[in-house]
């Protein structure tokens, strides 16, 4: 047996268990976001912080359950993935179809250095950086900045990038517009329901949970021994299983970040649904062994910027930019 045969095997669509996980979702998000509001109103913000956290989670949810009905792999058809994916729209502050269209060209140009457009999180190469003038040098700085990249890159793409996505006009204008009226309508319903108090609950649990999205975006392909590599010598199989990465942050995590931690498997097989991902990998035969990252590792990875062609690693920024042997800035 080979390694796709053995993932084939958990490619199979439960309803019962993706109805589970899809209600469920949003009955944790709504109660601890009514929670959280009544706590903030009545006692005190610092009181309500669990309820944000826990709200937080609940939108990370639910944004990769709308990414898993943008895969078809959610329910068993694809009108039922389709549905529930417009109806998450709202609460992810995502349009489904930009979503779905963006999603898509990251697995189709995966691991490719001549398409590194499709990618959520920019990567220079270190032959572009000692190439690179100041201003360019001093931008990617910033940009790929923890400090930086978490809360305003969080910020930019689900809180303005979304609200008109630049794929807009290949997707269609009507789906974003009526997107945006959806949310419209729902931050006019939560603010005839509960006020100010109540944007502002929603709005601290929608922030954390874009840094929570960037943070496993980030580590999801930016991590020392990823994959990156120009046709015709890009290979699938090592873009897939070795240039993303297998994140063991612990099962609370797992659940609270529906399990799209274990993102090597899913780029090799974007079949397997979200809620049958984490077996799937613990239950790997030893013959497949998949190496997993845990937290030590994960936190180190935020110091790795450049892809180091000769080296076939990713690296920390050179001292100076005229190095190849790089050694850590920071």
């Amino acid at each position: 047996m080979d390694i796709r045969t053995y993932l084939k095997a958990y490619t199979t669509k439960d309803n019962r268990i993706a109805a589970a996980s899809y209600f469920g979702t949003f009955a944790v998000f709504f109660t601890s976001l009514a929670l959280g509001i009544a706590i903030a109103g009545q006692i005190a913000w610092w009181a309500a912080a669990p309820f944000v956290v826990t709200t937080a989670f609940a939108g990370v949810r639910l944004y990769v359950l709308q990414h898993d009905t943008g895969h078809n792999s959610l329910f068993a058809q694809k009108w039922q993935n389709d549905l529930a994916g417009y109806v998450l729209s709202p609460f992810t502050l995502t349009p489904y179809r930009a979503m779905q269209y963006n999603h898509n060209m990251h697995h189709a140009y995966l691991g490719n250095l001549e398409h590194r457009e499709t990618t959520e999180i920019h990567t220079m190469t270190l032959r572009e950086w000692n190439e690179a003038p100041f201003r360019t040098r001093l931008w990617y700085r910033l940009y790929r900045n923890p400090l930086i990249l978490l809360p305003v890159g969080g910020f930019f793409v689900y809180f303005l990038q979304y609200r008109w996505p630049k794929n807009t006009l290949k997707i269609g204008m009507f789906g974003v517009l009526a997107h945006n009226a959806m949310m419209t309508g729902w931050l006019l319903a939560l603010y005839w329901a509960a006020g100010w108090t109540g944007l502002a609950m929603l709005g601290a649990a929608a922030m954390t949970a874009a840094v929570i999205g960037v943070f496993m975006v980030y580590l999801q392909h930016n991590f020392e021994d990823t994959y990156w590599d120009v046709k015709p010598d890009l290979d699938f199989r090592q873009a897939a299983l070795q240039g993303s990465s297998a994140l063991d942050l612990g099962h609370l995590w797992d659940i609270g970040t529906g399990n799209i931690a274990y993102h090597d498997i899913h780029h090799f097989m974007p079949t397997i649904p979200s809620y049958r991902l984490r077996k799937c990998h613990h239950n790997m035969p030893p013959e497949f062994a998949l190496r997993r990252i845990r937290w030590p590792e994960a936190i180190r990875s935020f110091n790795l910027k450049l892809w180091d062609e000769e080296r076939a690693r990713l690296v920390p920024f050179p001292r100076t930019a005229q190095h190849a042997d790089i050694v850590p800035a920071e």
